[in-house]
């Protein structure tokens, strides 16, 4: 039986290892850390009895990743929690825009909006397996819905702010997408930034935005659970220095460029090892944890609806916000968003209690404190919210990477999202190195940042065909 590596048990180097073990070969996985799941972990950073996710939190990636959606992962324990609502948007008037994911009742939410809303996404959330297939892969590549990926692909390109003034007549609508597009680490007009507003819209009617019950670990588990069961082995604590000490065999990295550098650069050509040490990271993100007495006391009470909840108020407040940050500043007034998993996950914390997680946006490596910020954003649309936590924990960028050496810097997307490293990630090989036997399987190639599994899946298929193409000239 073939032996096959992998390093990193972060949703990416997992769902390698199980392609490559559904394939009958014999794999292991190496991980540095005592907990698997990467950025994927449920940890009890404040007061005992709460949990809180490390890092991703709300995961609608990961409920509507094609690969995922074909692992019995039920079976090892994955169950989907959904608030009554994706998204709520609060505004300085004391109400709240609602993505709502009844595509009915969000075309009634949205009011004059309401027909452009639906006809913006609708084709996304309808087709969303076929339209799921098209993004959560490689770029570049012969489309097999052309009409549906072109549709899409004619406003994905466009900044945020003026696909918000092209398509939508009231401020509300505008503020709501402008939270969207704001996950994509974009100043919002910069091109492109609006494409993950559209795939996050896209999926709050399409499968929702929901957490695992129990926490984000609770994928890992699952992952973790059925790699066992089709024979994968796993080392916790086992922080690899060179991919020599590894069996023979190809070996798949749940690295970033500068991982793969540090392991694999004496295997490397001189060309691609330039490639590497060119690829650019992205900004970072400055993290709370807080254990609460109680609910945050939102001024607009539909935000209890909502397990996300965006902080920035309007879209020009949340274009200031993303232009500081991509400008290497911090802005005063951060666009902040907010889970509260436990108004709907009463596991997260003990009986009448609560846990919420909070973050912004900031420059890569960033030593600037935005506690005060982050909770005078909270503060601005639920006042006495500071009277309700009991303890927080604070994540600053240093304090990620010191848990997740590939969050360098802060950066959670596995490098910067520009049109470059959108197209060729981390070039034109993509998943391939110059090494027949390495592959790069992280966040740092395609599709990018995103509990969802896919970079690793198709790693994990590169792998397998250069194999049986091997064996067939052996």
């Amino acid at each position: 039986m073939a032996q096959a590596s992998v390093i990193g048990s972060g949703p990416n180097g997992l769902a390698a290892a199980i392609v490559l073990a559904q394939a009958g070969l014999r794999v292991e996985v190496f991980e540095a850390e005592e907990v698997p799941g990467g950025a994927a972990r449920t940890l009890p950073m404040t007061l005992p009895g709460f949990r809180h996710d490390f890092g991703a939190a709300v995961l609608p990636m990961a409920a509507g990743s094609p690969f995922f959606s074909a692992l019995p992962l039920k079976s090892h324990g994955l169950e989907w929690v959904h608030g009554d609502a994706p998204l709520a948007h609060p505004l300085d008037d004391g109400t709240a825009v609602m993505l709502e994911r009844d595509l009915d009742e969000a075309e009634r939410a949205f009011g004059v909006d309401g027909k452009a809303w639906r006809s913006i996404v609708e084709p996304l959330a309808a087709n969303w397996k076929a339209f799921a297939g098209e993004i959560l892969g490689p770029v570049v590549h012969l489309p097999r819905h052309p009409l549906l990926l072109g549709r899409f692909g004619m406003n994905a390109v466009l900044p945020a702010t003026f696909f918000c003034r092209l398509h939508f007549k009231s401020a509300r609508t505008r503020a709501l997408f402008s939270g969207l597009a704001a996950h994509s680490f974009l100043s919002l007009d910069e091109p492109l930034s609006t494409a993950v507003g559209l795939v996050l819209g896209g999926a709050g009617n399409a499968v929702g935005w929901p957490v695992p019950r129990g926490g984000a670990q609770a994928i890992t588990d699952a992952l973790a659970g059925y790699l066992g069961e089709l024979g994968g082995r796993m080392q916790m604590s086992r922080r690899v220095g060179s991919v020599s000490e590894l069996p023979e065999g190809p070996v798949l990295c749940d690295l970033l460029p500068r991982g793969l550098l540090a392991i694999a650069g004496d295997r490397l050509s001189g060309s691609y090892r330039r490639v590497l040490g060119r690829f650019r990271l992205g900004p970072g993100a400055f993290k709370v944890d807080y254990a609460l007495s109680e609910p945050i006391p939102w001024r607009a009470k539909e935000c209890g609806r909502a397990m996300t909840v965006h902080l920035g108020g309007s879209m020009e407040d949340i274009a200031r916000s993303e232009w500081a940050m991509a400008h290497g500043l911090h802005a005063e007034r951060p666009f902040v968003l907010v889970t509260q998993p436990s108004l709907y996950d009463p596991t997260r914390a003990p009986e009448g209690k609560h846990t919420a997680w909070a973050y912004c946006h900031v420059p890569n490596g960033s030593a600037v404190d935005m506690t005060e910020r982050i909770e005078a954003q909270i503060e601005r649309f639920a006042p006495g919210f500071r009277d309700c936590v009991l303890a927080r924990h604070v994540s600053t960028p240093a304090w990620l990477e010191s848990r997740n050496a590939n969050l360098i810097g802060g950066d959670i997307n596995g490098g910067a999202m520009s049109i470059r490293q959108m197209l060729f990630r981390p070039d034109m090989r993509q998943y391939a190195t110059s090494d027949p036997n390495l592959y790069l399987c992280s966040s740092s190639t395609p599709p990018g940042g995103g509990v969802h599994g896919m970079c690793g899946y198709y790693a994990a298929r590169v792998a397998l065909r250069r194999m049986r193409k091997a064996a067939i000239r052996d």
